[in-house]
């Protein structure tokens, strides 16, 4: 097939013309696809399914290195597989450079408090937050890359966190619960403002460790000992869970999908514990109908998370809905058997038992590809 009949280029200047990008993770994606967009093409001529004269691949080519040019000069991009690999390690460098320099924060904190007075302690707690904010404020605008910027917020939010602390400590403040919503607050205004999924994460801890704590109180517990009764956190997974199918997270990739998942380890962890420590339930009944009940729960929970994940195609949830129900499936058989067979049996018995799952999964894999096929050809 000659492309004279395909108007090749024009889709492609089309596509490149309607298609915009707004952050980093989305110029990325582009140029992922440009490369492989040139593989594919280079695999069709081959066998000869498509052909381009020497005009159109000049404009292909020609307008493929405007834009990766371009988006290599707004987003500092990956444009080959080895540029790839070193920004992991320029990722991961940079995630240890941030917990470094935190720690050496809190140290020189510690190191040479005692030595102010309480009105010096305040204002460089306040100078020392304030600061390490506007430094990652200004990196940000000069960071096309992005690692130094997210390093600075890292430390930004540990000073904040020191901010806070430490000044309830000067001022003999009793310990609450309410200085979580601060952090939560701030790490989140971060997370959205350097695009960083590492404080996200700590945001949202936060979220529920306030969500946990004051539901504990609630019920009549001191703040502090909320992590006793586990249930305490079902109201946070669920708050989790819908926050993403009312906020739109399209310009922040990732992000809907650390909600899920932070979510799920929130409502089926405590369900664990309790499927093991009937004695932390809220409700008054027999240690053992309890855990049974959470059993049930979490095998039955996990299953449809996974069938849900699978549904609105979510990879991250159904992988975790696979290990939590794995990890509630080998909780279980270590209970019924560990003492009551052999050992060499006990694990024949698991490795069947993940074989009989790889081939469960297979099957739903492959339901749920002929599913995907029927809703595409109508």
């Amino acid at each position: 097939m000659r492309c004279e009949d395909i108007d090749v280029v024009g889709m492609c200047v089309n596509f490149g013309r309607f298609v915009s990008t707004t952050n980093r993770a989305e110029a990325q994606q582009r140029a992922d696809d440009i490369r492989v967009f040139n593989v594919e093409l280079q695999r069709l001529e081959k066998i000869g399914v498509l052909e381009l004269d020497a005009e159109q691949r000049d404009a292909v080519t020609t307008h493929h290195e405007s834009l990766l040019s371009q988006l290599t000069v707004d987003f500092d991009i990956d444009r080959d597989p080895t540029a790839k690999r070193l920004s992991l390690g320029m990722r991961i460098a940079s995630m240890i450079g941030a917990f470094a320099l935190a720690a050496s924060v809190f140290f020189l904190f510690y190191q040479f408090w005692g030595w102010f007075t309480p009105t010096v302690q305040s204002a460089i707690l306040i100078v020392a937050a304030l600061s390490t904010f506007l430094i990652a404020v200004w990196t940000q605008k000069r960071d096309s890359s992005g690692y130094f910027a997210k390093l600075a917020a890292t430390v930004a939010l540990m000073c904040f966190v020191l901010n806070i602390t430490m000044l309830g400590q000067i001022f003999n403040i009793t310990p609450s619960d309410k200085a979580l919503l601060p952090w939560a607050a701030f790490a989140l205004l971060l997370a959205y403002a350097f695009d960083l999924r590492l404080l996200l994460v700590a945001g949202i801890g936060c979220l529920i460790a306030f969500i946990a704590a004051r539901v504990g109180a609630w019920s009549g517990m001191y703040w502090i000992h909320f992590g006793e009764r586990p249930e305490n956190f079902f109201p946070a997974a669920i708050l989790l869970f819908l926050l993403p199918e009312f906020i739109d997270h399209r310009r922040f990739a990732g992000f809907a999908p650390t909600y899920r998942i932070m979510a799920i380890l929130t409502l089926f962890l405590p369900m664990l514990a309790l499927a093991n420590w009937g004695e932390g339930s809220y409700f008054l009944l027999d240690s053992a109908i309890v855990e049974g009940v959470y059993q049930s729960l979490g095998f039955a929970g996990t299953a449809f998370i996974i069938w849900y994940g699978a549904r609105r195609q979510w990879p991250g949830v159904v992988n975790t809905g696979v290990t939590l129900f794995v990890v509630f499936l080998y909780t279980k058989l270590f209970d019924w058997w560990w003492d009551a067979m052999p050992k060499y049996l006990f694990f024949l018995l698991l490795g069947l038992i993940a074989v009989l799952l790889l081939v469960m999964l297979q099957r739903f894999r492959k339901v749920d590809l002929v599913s995907a096929r029927k809703e595409g050809t109508t």
